[in-house]
């Protein structure tokens, strides 16, 4: 008998993904091999594949997984590509990310996150990952140009950075505020919340920027130097 995180996993890969736009099939195949419940806290790893948000610890989330896969059609990674992640959280996206393109380098500002996204991506041995802790709206400079840029935070604009660092012919994907970020008090902590975003996707050609936009999402903020003020 089949357990009951196989069968959630294959309910997502019909219900969640197939049945709602995501086509392409290396896409679902890395979805399939990677173990979505490892990068959840152990007790809400019965919840792994149901398609919502769950809580990682330091006001942050692991994103739906629609909202990844849809994330990850849009970049469409090749075999071939370098990818930089800005906003690593609980690895998963990371992770995905491993099994598309040649290396994979993801930043992240919690350093607690960072150290734990990198144990779980280390033992799954997802060794074309690097992890980084840092300000990733200030991308990373120093392994650029990159074929794609994905982020999974959501930002004020477009940071400037991040569209120097891509490839003539590289894609990047990044949540984008479609009103001000406002700050409330949650449990205590002053935190920045963005009401709602457009996932914006930018191809960058030789004559400038390609954009597409999708509404309705909603992530974490961006914090740092190009996002919003911590």
């Amino acid at each position: 008998m089949r357990d009951p995180l196989f069968r959630a996993k294959e309910t997502m890969l019909r219900k969640h993904l197939a049945e709602r736009g995501i086509t392409n099939s290396r896409v679902l195949e890395a979805f399939r091999a990677v173990p979505r419940e490892l990068f959840v806290p152990p007790d809400l790893s019965s919840l792994a594949y149901e398609d919502e948000p769950l809580d990682i610890g330091s006001g942050q989330t692991i994103s739906q997984p629609y909202t990844v896969a849809f994330m990850t059609q849009l970049l469409d990674p090749q075999p071939t590509d370098i990818v930089l992640e800005v906003g690593t959280g609980s690895g998963y996206q990371a992770a995905i990310l491993s099994r598309l393109c040649r290396k994979v380098y993801t930043i992240e500002r919690f350093e607690e996150l960072a150290k734990k996204a990198a144990g779980i991506l280390k033992k799954l041995k997802y060794d074309n990952v690097s992890v980084i802790v840092g300000d990733g709206s200030l991308g990373l400079p120093g392994k650029a140009p990159f074929d794609g840029i994905i982020a999974t935070a959501g930002a004020p604009k477009v940071p400037e950075p991040l569209i120097a660092q891509l490839k003539v012919g590289g894609r990047l994907v990044i949540p984008v505020a479609v009103s001000t970020g406002l700050k409330v008090a949650l449990g205590g902590i002053e935190r920045v919340v963005v009401p709602l975003q457009e996932m914006t996707k930018i191809t960058k050609t030789e004559k400038g920027m390609e954009k597409e936009r999708y509404p309705g999402f909603r992530f974490v903020p961006l914090v740092g130097e190009k996002g919003f003020k911590g």
